[in-house]
């Protein structure tokens, strides 16, 4: 059967199974209701309605397996040393960003932390750490030579060459400010914020998003404005009650208008000029999160998915000449629930890339197909389309009672089809000690094939996984260049997971590095597609904003037991494409623009 064809048929069965599993709910509810024992609330399971969510595991399933490789790595980074006061930039946590500063071909940890309670600047040591990674699996803290200890209330960062000199460069996005770090080459950083035009923004920052977005060849930068946060005394004890549980006003994102969103357009000359309005992606009616650039519609140039809290999400399409085009209702990408962390990746290889979107409890996360081929080819013209198929894929139900955050596809166990990562960790204070957070536990999916969707593996995939944490932010990469992908989780109040990938697997892999510019760094926005005797895959480079947080910028192939790549297309922004054929596997290739 033609793979559109099977996708033809797949929507037919999804919605036929909605309509029954719409008419099973509603009678259960209903059944419910005349029961006197109560109702379904998050984190129960009541008359069978959340019961039997599980899936019977495949007998085909890999060995997947994980281990906390932090402390002897030598990463001894603890978040948010001090006493949370109720407030919601506390508790929105902080991401990671994997990046070769050095450029020595080892990946590099920049952790971002929240420093300090809000009003108490020297309340705590707390601080953003860089981790140089020097090789056989371990890193050393060279946060106090490099010039990158930034203290306050830190979110995201991200790393790219904004002055293409072959040096990456460092944005930080925090509650109040934004910070931007020039690589000096030399293993230090200079703050260049207010010369570069990133000073004098206030607000509550998230996530940050680098690509070349107008294709001229210097890349831009997107920035993710949450809530107009403004704490008052008053506001303290105010709340509302959800799923049982009191949400304090200061905590309750709905509390508080929508923050604008920032696009920066890379002049050229070490300056940026903020463009959102002119280019229509301010996004003002948004809590903004995540944000994403991917080419969703295969037109040749990037467009833009941003993930809203208790808002729409909303998905802008390119014009081709540096503006945008909201798409979002029309798209069916709205999707109006309380959205954190962001995927994006061709997980049924079929050509264009899907999205997954993490969401808040009782919410379900959600899986947004993308159906753009599934009528044929793309042209100019084609209607951008994303169905959820969650539910169908064993996405959905599955994580009602959770919270997820950090997010990305990875191809974990190398068999060509690419699997999930979810960090988990819950908003709602603990009863027995209110200065905490209650921890969740963090899911591995794995996807057998798209027709049989995803499995949760968690609870045989390794100790991590059977540890309640308060995990926020995620980000990927093979640090130990062991051709399998790992994982960061920056946990709240807690020290992070560096997720060691030790899983079984005699399949191969092959890792591909699209560079850039005149001098050789990593191409945010280039796409790289191959093809093996099995199957054809895509990925593009910087595009899994995940939360807060950024993973390593190259592309990641596993390619099950084939011994050949058969091809290989590098697309860069600037629309020069390069194609190389019969490459052998299990090894890292560097292409050049």
């Amino acid at each position: 059967m033609r793979p559109r064809s099977r996708r033809k048929l797949l929507i037919v069965r999804y919605l036929t199974w909605s309509v029954l599993a719409t008419a099973c709910i509603t009678a259960a509810v209903l059944l419910l209701d005349r029961n006197s024992q109560g109702k379904y609330l998050p984190g129960s399971a009541v008359g069978g309605v959340t019961s039997d969510l599980d899936r019977r595991l495949p007998d085909d399933r890999p060995e997947l397996r994980f281990v906390d490789a932090a402390p002897e790595a030598g990463i001894d980074f603890r978040h948010f040393q001090a006493k949370r006061t109720t407030q919601l930039p506390e508790d929105m946590g902080s991401g990671a960003a994997w990046g070769d500063y050095d450029n020595d071909g080892d990946w590099d940890l920049y952790l971002v932390d929240i420093a300090h309670p809000i009003g108490d600047e020297e309340g705590t040591a707390g601080g953003a750490r860089l981790y140089r990674n020097d090789g056989e699996g371990s890193f050393s803290d060279v946060t106090k030579d490099s010039g990158v200890g930034f203290r306050g209330l830190g979110m995201g960062a991200a790393w790219a060459d904004f002055n293409a000199d072959g040096h990456l460069d460092l944005v930080v996005t925090a509650y109040q400010r934004l910070t931007l770090y020039r690589g000096n080459g030399d293993g230090t950083f200079t703050d260049v914020t207010e010369q570069a035009g990133l000073g004098g923004y206030e607000g509550f920052w998230t996530g940050a998003s680098w690509a070349d977005y107008d294709r001229d060849g210097a890349v831009d930068l997107y920035i993710c404005g949450y809530v107009r946060y403004d704490f008052r005394p008053e506001y303290l004890g105010r709340g509302a009650t959800q799923y049982t549980q009191v949400i304090p006003f200061t905590l309750n994102p709905s509390s508080y208008k929508p923050e604008r969103n920032l696009l920066f357009h890379n002049a050229g000359n070490g300056r940026f000029e903020e463009v959102a309005a002119q280019a229509g992606v301010t996004n003002i009616e948004g809590r903004s999160l995540s944000a994403s650039w991917s080419d969703f519609d295969l037109d040749g140039y990037l467009d833009l998915y941003v993930a809203n809290d208790v808002s729409d999400n909303v998905l802008y399409r390119s014009r081709g000449d540096g503006s945008f085009e909201d798409v979002s209702h029309a798209a069916w990408a709205a999707d109006y629930r309380g959205a954190m962390g962001l995927a994006v990746g061709d997980y049924d290889n079929d050509g264009d890339n899907d999205m997954f979107v993490t969401h808040w409890v009782a919410q379900e996360n959600g899986l947004l197909w993308n159906v753009i081929l599934s009528e044929g080819d793309a042209s100019p013209d084609t209607q951008l389309k994303f169905t959820d198929v969650a539910d169908l894929m064993g996405l959905g139900q599955l994580s009602l009672n959770d919270i997820g955050w950090g997010t990305s596809f990875v191809d974990f166990d190398l068999d060509g089809q690419l699997d999930l990562f979810i960090a988990n960790g819950s908003t709602f204070e603990r009863k027995d000690d209110g200065s905490r957070l209650v921890p969740m536990r963090s899911r591995v999916f794995w996807q057998r094939s798209s027709e049989a969707g995803f499995f949760d593996l968690s609870e045989v995939s390794g100790p991590p996984f059977a540890e309640p944490r308060v995990s926020r932010g995620a980000a990927f990469a093979d640090y130990d260049n062991d051709g399998d992908v790992d994982v960061l989780v920056v946990n709240h109040q807690d020290a992070p997971w560096l997720l060691r990938n030790e899983s079984s697997t005699q399949n191969h892999w092959l890792k591909v590095r699209p560079e850039c510019g005149a001098e050789p760094i990593a191409c945010l926005g280039a796409t790289v597609e191959i093809e093996t005797a099995a199957a054809k895959q895509r990925r593009d480079v910087g595009s899994q904003s995940s939360y807060l947080s950024q993973n390593a910028p190259e592309a990641h192939f596993g390619i099950g037991r084939d011994d050949v790549v058969k091809k290989i297309v590098v697309r860069f922004p600037s629309g020069v494409v390069r194609e190389l054929e019969n490459v052998q596997p299990n090894q890292t290739i560097r292409v050049r623009e």
